[in-house]
């Protein structure tokens, strides 16, 4: 187990070390037990976590802000629309300030071709733990949430357990890439067999798949890509059917256009999950966009554990916080 985590950023998993990330599991179980025992978890007092949001959140927000209260600390909530990076501050100068006001700085930042590239100039002038709460490339805190759930649900031992990452139809906002791209990066490393399954034009960039496939090979995972929804559904254990944007393919901040209305047909239906493994999962880093993305009869029917994957999202946030701002 390591114990060195102090000042550690988290901007994408890519940059823990395996023993790094089952230790931020091990913490994560930790902290549900307690959560569920109502025991006290006071690891940050008077610790104070700044959270910077360029995009709307709901489960990252309170995630975070009850994650680091649970903890001892606080949260400051900062809509950046309200901050001087309105009118033009750059990221050097809100590093080096809220690094000397608190302890922690969180960030969300989706544009594509901007929002990692914000996050790394931030943890280059911080002091302290930049933590990644989404940008346009990655989302380690979905990501690890969902290795949790599907540890819980699936055993701790998750090698050669078929998960797909499927795209789907969705009309309410271009999504980033970010889940997706987090969950093909981590799951090979834990000896999961992977399916991507995409339309044609909603590719992820060529360094993801190839970095993906690298790491399934040094962890005896495994990844393949179709562009047959049904092939991905046959025999999966668990399968994560989300919208994302086709940024790789075109930059446009268009939400529906062409590509996307030819593929209407992809959607998780009650008929697709027959497909699926006896006693497979439904999963969804929400908002799902309901009767597009996905049938009601499938997200609130016995294979959905969205709920359960939600909640971890606190548990996990707070192995995060408790690391990154406290330890040695």
């Amino acid at each position: 187990m390591q114990t060195i985590f102090r000042g550690k950023d988290l901007i994408t998993l890519e940059d823990w070390s395996l023993e790094e990330i089952e230790t931020l599991l091990e913490v994560s179980y930790e902290l549900k037990r307690d959560f569920a025992m109502d025991r006290p978890t006071v690891y940050l007092p008077n610790k104070t976590v700044f959270l910077m949001f360029f995009e709307q959140s709901t489960r990252t927000r309170n995630s975070m802000e009850a994650g680091i209260t649970q903890l001892g600390g606080h949260a400051h909530f900062l809509d950046t629309s309200k901050m001087q990076i309105a009118h033009g501050e750059v990221a050097k100068d809100t590093a080096i300030i809220l690094s000397r006001m608190g302890h922690a700085i969180a960030c969300r930042n989706c544009f594509w071709k901007q929002g990692n590239a914000y996050l790394r100039e931030l943890a280059k002038w911080a002091t302290v733990p930049v933590i990644n709460m989404q940008d346009d490339l990655f989302h380690p805190l979905q990501a690890i949430a969902d290795l949790m759930t599907i540890q819980e649900k699936k055993g701790r031992n998750t090698r050669n357990l078929k998960v797909s990452v499927i795209w789907a139809y969705a009309t309410t906002h271009k999504k980033p890439i970010s889940v997706p791209v987090s969950q093909v990066l981590l799951f090979p490393r834990f000896g999961i067999d992977v399916t991507l399954a995409y339309p044609e034009g909603y590719d992820l960039p060529d360094w993801v798949i190839e970095k993906a496939r690298d790491n399934a090979r040094k962890h005896g995972g495994s990844l393949r890509i179709t562009h047959d929804q049904e092939e991905a559904y046959r025999d999966a254990d668990v399968v994560f059917p989300k919208n994302w944007g086709s940024w790789v393919t075109n930059e446009s901040t268009e939400v529906v256009d062409s590509l996307l209305e030819a593929n209407r047909g992809w959607k998780c239906t009650v008929e697709r999950m027959a497909l699926t493994s006896q006693g497979s999962l439904y999963m969804h880093a929400l908002p799902a966009d309901r009767q597009n993305e996905v049938e009601d009869a499938v997200i609130d029917g016995p294979h959905s554990a969205i709920y359960d994957e939600a909640e971890n999202r606190l548990h996990t946030a707070k192995a995060v916080m408790a690391l990154t701002m406290g330890g040695r």
